[in-house]
């Protein structure tokens, strides 16, 4: 009878695996391009819980609409900035291209003798500048001729940067429900995941709560220190709108090693246009200074608090920038923090299992 019910039992398994194995692939077919916005409002609800919890309270316990609330700020913090950054640069490069048109017109010029000595490049500069100050029509052909090789790339940007601007919209969509039932839905993940892993599933929780908070505010104590700085150096060195390049400083600091491309790019047009003294204090300032914050307020905010050495950290952002994207910043550091976090669970096991070990006569 036994032997009955299990040959019963057995293909009804098999058959039950199958279609629960076909039901998560096609769920993950129809939900894949959501993980990413959906990974996004769980970090920015989690972050930012604590506000959402006062003002929760100001509500008197109203969820939907403190949700609601919460959202509506956090758009206005992210969308506005941009926003106003957008429209400040159109008319900066627009200035940045007449001024360039106007500094060439007004030639010949003659680089600093360093960068005419510098080997392959120096002298190719020159002859750059020379041609374009005895033909400035030949520049803007030149500026045409790259507009037309650069308009496909611009292209998938600009779809690119739509694409991004629709998962931000839905990230906020999502961002709305995550606030209203995040509590229910951690404690879900939680009694699922204790099934599998046990009592050790909080520890990994907590860890990857830990990592995501301190790599955020290592990012974006960082970037606010880096466009600060950079800043100050810009008005320093006599930069126009040094207030705008500090912004964009700050923006692209949130990239790992993004900086130097900013304020390297006007200390090299300070040193074109003659500015020798203010074109190297910038560059010194912006080496010695402004990058030099990455190895400051990173591994102070993200190593102290997560108890990883920093150049884990490194690795997991960098890493995960390459693999995932703008989310693997996130995503890279959380996974060393549980591979982690599971390699000293291991070592305390066999630490704990040799001490019980009775010694041999």
């Amino acid at each position: 009878m036994a032997t009955e019910r299990d040959a019963v039992a057995v293909p009804r398994r098999v058959i039950l695996t199958l279609l629960l194995g076909g039901l998560f692939v096609l769920s993950y077919l129809v939900l894949s391009w959501f993980v990413v916005p959906v990974v996004w409002a769980a970090i920015l609800a989690y972050v930012t819980w604590p506000v959402y919890a006062r003002l929760r309270a100001l509500l008197r316990g109203h969820a939907m609409a403190s949700a609601l609330l919460m959202t509506l700020l956090l758009t206005a913090a992210f969308v506005l900035p941009l926003l106003w950054l957008m429209f400040l640069l159109q008319g900066e490069f627009v200035l940045a291209y007449q001024a360039a048109m106007a500094y060439i017109a007004s030639g010949p010029h003659q680089l600093p003798d360093f960068v005419l000595h510098l080997p392959w490049i120096g002298e190719r500069l020159q002859e750059l500048l020379d041609r374009y100050a005895a033909d400035p029509l030949a520049m803007r052909a030149q500026i045409a001729t790259w507009a037309q090789q650069w308009i496909g790339q611009l292209g998938n940007l600009v779809g690119g940067v739509a694409q991004n601007a629709l998962k931000l919209g839905f990230a906020l969509l999502a961002v709305v429900f995550v606030y209203r039932d995040g509590e229910s839905l951690l404690d879900q993940v939680r009694r699922v995941l204790r099934r599998f892993l046990g009592g050790r599933v909080d520890g990994y929780i907590a860890a990857v709560g830990i990592t995501t908070k301190a790599v955020l505010y290592g990012l974006v104590l960082t970037a606010l220190a880096q466009g600060l700085l950079a800043g100050l150096g810009y008005w320093a060195a006599g930069v126009r709108a040094p207030v705008l390049f500090g912004a964009f400083t700050a923006l692209v600091a949130l990239m790992p090693f993004g900086t130097p491309f900013v304020w390297g790019s006007l200390g090299a047009w300070l040193l074109f246009s003659g500015k020798t003294l203010a074109g190297i204090g910038l560059l010194l300032w912006g080496t010695l200074v402004v990058s030099w914050v990455d190895n400051l307020i990173r591994p102070l905010v993200i190593s102290n608090a997560t108890h990883i050495p920093f150049l884990l950290v490194m690795f997991g952002v960098i890493g995960g920038l390459a693999s995932f994207g703008l989310i693997g910043m996130f995503l890279g550091p959380v996974i060393v923090a549980v591979l982690l976090a599971l390699w000293r669970e291991w070592l305390e096991e066999q630490a704990s299992a040799r001490s019980e070990t009775p010694p041999e006569a």
